[in-house]
């Protein structure tokens, strides 16, 4: 998987390792115990310091998404749980309330808002590594 990182984006670019790793395991391109690049290699790869990956690595990893081996490198976690936590609930909740409120602050309708949401979630089903 070749991370694509917006070095112009308001997005911190950790949060962006993040995100691309998340969406790889949801679309199957990233499949569970498929190696990751070790942090260094990343970092030299996509030219940032070696601790802005490590701490997309590390939120990966507390979230259960990646295993880190010191001697086997990164890894996605093959033992991945889905679970609907109540706090990841929310989480979910408080971040859409906000994307929701400047929607409707835009002028879009509520049917366009929730066609943007299906039409983002249909892209995820069928297609994650099993």
């Amino acid at each position: 998987m070749l991370l694509k990182i917006d070095f112009e984006s308001e997005i911190p670019i950790y949060q962006q390792i993040k995100n691309q790793v998340i969406k790889g395991i949801a679309t199957g391109e990233l499949s569970p115990g498929e190696d990751l690049p070790s942090v260094r290699q990343l970092a030299a790869d996509i030219g940032i310091n070696f601790h802005t990956v490590n701490k997309g690595y590390t939120l990966l990893k507390q979230e259960g998404w990646v295993v880190i081996h010191r001697k086997s490198g990164v890894m996605v976690n093959p033992e991945f749980k889905t679970e609907l936590t109540e706090e990841y609930m929310e989480t979910l909740e408080e971040n859409l309330e906000i994307i929701a409120a400047e929607a409707y602050l835009r002028g879009l309708s509520s049917k366009d808002f929730q066609k943007i949401i299906n039409n983002k979630f249909s892209n995820f089903i069928g297609k994650r590594g099993k």
